[in-house]
């Protein structure tokens, strides 16, 4: 059954996006009653930070038609259209207004998308739940990741480090909204992750979520990311493949080019999930140059 809320989204989407009726009708549909929980208590959480019913059926829009648009770019062109972190910097990491809107529609996304929604039950599926020790994101981006690993895994400290004040804003605002009993055991830290020093003690669970088609030079973060991990350490990485978006920069055209980066960056791949584009089989989203959205766990070494 759909709750007043979720219909109310929906309709508020349909109504200013018509064309995309069919999907979310059909995305709602194939929600497991823990994931229409979850869904129902973001949009809970959005109204919250003073989002009125129009402003969170904007942000989910404005991921469909932004992420639409650069599809029709990259499907003509072959290529994202940005390479370089300074022409997306402005337009969308530190402009406050679109950032909001672009995190809080990309986590309405990990419910709705089907390849978004693979990921985030892959995530909570591989989540180790007994492992102790410290805890780094990078890029925790609209926060929903930091806060289910505090909420589901056992270390006792959870550092986030993003260049963006607005995603630290947020990742600090769901956790004081879903887990206000566990905010002292948070850092958030606005800096480069290239720069980030890990103190007396490595990580012990490290998560790079949606970062490394963001940035120009993914294997210096991948290398970084195996230096601030013990040698016992669980890692989790996401990334895409031919799959263009507003602030996709860095191009993988296959599989084997992310794995590739993976092991040649010091981890061995433990786990892995491959999702294809909606309605499309991996082979076809080879043969088409359609996205596959790539998550892996890994172990250092």
């Amino acid at each position: 059954m759909i709750t007043d809320s979720l219909a109310g989204f929906a309709a508020q989407v349909k109504d200013e996006n018509p064309v995309h009726a069919a999907f979310l009708d059909a995305a709602i549909a194939q929600l497991l009653p823990d994931e229409r929980a979850g869904l129902e208590r973001y949009l809970g959480f959005c109204r919250g930070q003073g989002l009125s019913a129009a402003e969170i059926a904007d942000a989910y829009n404005t991921i469909v038609n932004d992420t639409l648009m650069e599809q029709i770019y990259f499907q003509r062109e072959g290529t994202y259209r940005h390479s370089s972190f300074q022409e997306v910097a402005d337009a969308v990491y530190f402009n406050d207004d679109y950032m909001r809107r672009y995190m809080y529609g990309l986590a309405i996304t990990g419910f709705l998308w089907p390849n978004h929604a693979a990921l985030h039950r892959f995530f909570l599926d591989t989540l180790p739940r007994r492992r102790g020790g410290r805890y780094l994101e990078v890029g925790p981006g609209h926060g929903f990741y930091f806060m289910k690993a505090m909420e589901l895994s056992g270390c006792d400290h959870y550092t986030g480090v993003d260049i963006s004040r607005t995603s630290l804003d947020l990742t600090d605002a769901i956790v004081r909204e879903y887990l206000p009993e566990r905010v002292d055991d948070v850092s958030l830290v606005e800096a480069d992750f290239l720069e980030l020093e890990a103190g007396d003690e490595p990580f012990d669970l490290l998560v790079m979520g949606e970062v490394l088609e963001h940035v120009e030079t993914p294997v210096r973060f991948l290398e970084k990311l195996a230096e601030l991990a013990a040698p016992d350490a669980r890692v989790f990485v996401t990334t895409c493949v031919n799959a263009p978006a507003i602030d996709h920069i860095y191009l993988y055209p296959d599989v084997a080019s992310v794995e590739n980066q993976l092991t040649g960056s010091g981890f061995t791949i433990v786990d892995k999930l491959l999702a294809p584009y909606t309605g499309k089989t991996l082979d076809e989203c080879r043969e088409l140059s359609l996205a596959i959205n790539v998550a892996y766990v890994l172990r250092p070494g």
